[in-house]
């Protein structure tokens, strides 16, 4: 027997600004939850390398030495600062790499809503752990859960607010991104400067009550969200949709690579961004409206504070191209987002070689920002409303979990790429990371022609 009833919530006529009122909670919750990640990582490298991984304090921690000893037995002897950044990669690596486990979940057993809810807790439960040195990698542990439980099943919840051919969707995505884009904003002013300023634990903690505010948001907006798919038995048996999946899973595959070496590059932001602006960049600032140092992790805010800001404006040069009919298709969008990542780190190779590496200006990173900002709306929204449009009903949770898990080699790649910092000129570093996000753009075109053939027009 057909299971008939509609996976979109029974208010879904109920609107806010031409969209879902779903959309609003769906927008709070991911805004909150990436406050409490990105506040916890505008830390996290500062943190070890500045005070959790120095000798006096690094033998209370819970499994550190056997996680040392793992990765120095495939890279060799590390110091702080390359521990530190391997740590980091793989913190950042498995947050994506869960997201697979999470999606196949709640697409078999406990439902997107359940595993939301769950993944969510678990984020409360890591934050506050924190707290705790002796404890540090099982907090970090729990986030990696959290994240993987809820990360998939809310970033498919947005598209389940939309009927199919709905051409709302995309636009959705990039509302959706704005809200996790403010939360990034908020996180290093907040967190970062009590983290810098008043004790690291308390930035820490704000992330904590960042994520609770974020699972009340969620709770709260239940009855506004797109009810879990029934999977009867004669649903399980059918295999309509095995074809698109095929296609779906294909489409991910050739793409798997270019969306990995984006991500290694990206994230040198909170790793080795984060140690040229502490030791590199001349922060002091003597403006009208304010005169001091800035601290090294508001710098992290410049990108989300520009995400929204330039996300409007981009979106609405888009709907006129494609008015016009020039719209660029949703492949070329990728690419041309990975060499914008690549110039953006041609911008750091040619401060650093222009001030030898010591007292750039901070109007350097400013320009930086300007350009990887520009680059990533071409690739990250654009790919979550890719997947969300070409992966079947009963298993795009799993699939946006496959996509999410080019995250996880690309964090992990970038981990590496990091422990390289301190043994070579900063402008080779960066030369090297242009190379590798110029790379992903290469084999986007050479593939754009069987990516056309697996994938949604558009």
């Amino acid at each position: 027997m057909t299971d008939t009833r509609s996976s979109t919530p029974r208010d879904s006529r109920a609107e806010w600004f031409g969209h879902p009122r779903g959309l609003s909670f769906l927008f709070a919750t991911e805004m909150w939850e990436r406050f409490s990640y990105y506040g916890m990582r505008a830390l996290l490298v500062l943190y070890m390398v500045d005070y959790l991984l120095k000798p006096e304090r690094s033998g209370d921690i819970l499994g550190l030495a056997g996680l040392k000893r793992g990765l120095e037995s495939i890279s060799g002897p590390l110091d702080g600062q390359p521990l530190a950044s391997q740590i980091y990669g793989l913190y950042t690596g498995f947050v994506y790499l869960t997201p697979i486990l999470g999606g196949l979940l709640a697409d078999r057993w406990l439902g997107r809503r359940r595993t939301v809810a769950i993944g969510a807790a678990l984020m409360v439960a890591g934050h506050f752990l924190m707290a705790s040195e002796h404890l540090f990698l099982l907090a970090l542990l729990l986030l990696i859960l959290g994240n993987g439980a809820f990360k998939p099943n809310i970033v498919t919840q947005v598209g389940g607010l939309y009927p199919a051919g709905d051409l709302r969707r995309d636009r959705a995505y990039s509302i959706f991104y704005v809200g996790i884009n403010i939360g990034a904003f908020f996180s290093p002013l907040v967190s970062g400067t009590l983290g810098e300023t008043v004790g690291w634990h308390y930035g820490f903690a704000s992330a904590g009550v960042g994520m609770a505010i974020g699972l009340a948001t969620y709770l709260v907006g239940l009855p506004r969200l797109p009810a879990d798919p029934v999977r009867t038995l004669a649903q399980a048996e059918a295999t309509p949709a095995e074809g698109s999946l095929r296609r779906a899973l294909l489409g991910l595959l050739l793409l798997f690579l270019p969306s990995a070496l984006f991500w290694a590059a990206y994230e040198q932001q909170g790793n080795t961004i984060a140690l040229w602006v502490e030791h590199s960049t001349n922060r002091d600032v003597d403006l009208l409206v304010w005169r001091g140092e800035i601290p090294v992790t508001w710098f992290q805010a410049i990108n989300p504070l520009m995400i929204f800001a330039f996300t409007p404006p981009l979106v609405a040069w888009w709907a006129r191209r494609a008015r016009a009919g020039a719209e660029p298709a949703t492949i070329t969008k990728l690419a041309l987002g990975c060499f914008g990542l690549s110039l953006g780190y041609l911008v750091m190779a040619l401060a650093a070689w222009t001030t030898g590496g010591f007292g750039a200006s901070w109007l350097w990173m400013l320009l930086y920002f300007v350009v990887i900002t520009i680059a990533e709306l071409y690739f990250s929204p654009i790919g979550l409303s890719l997947v969300s449009r070409m992966a079947p009903e009963r298993s795009r949770s799993a699939v946006m979990g496959i996509w999410m898990a080019t995250s996880f080699t690309g964090n992990f790649f970038a981990g590496w790429l990091g422990s390289l910092w301190s043994s070579m000129p900063n402008e080779v570093f960066f030369l090297l990371v242009a190379g590798i996000a110029a790379l992903a753009g290469a084999w986007i075109i050479a593939a754009r022609r069987p990516l056309r053939a697996l994938l949604p027009a558009g």
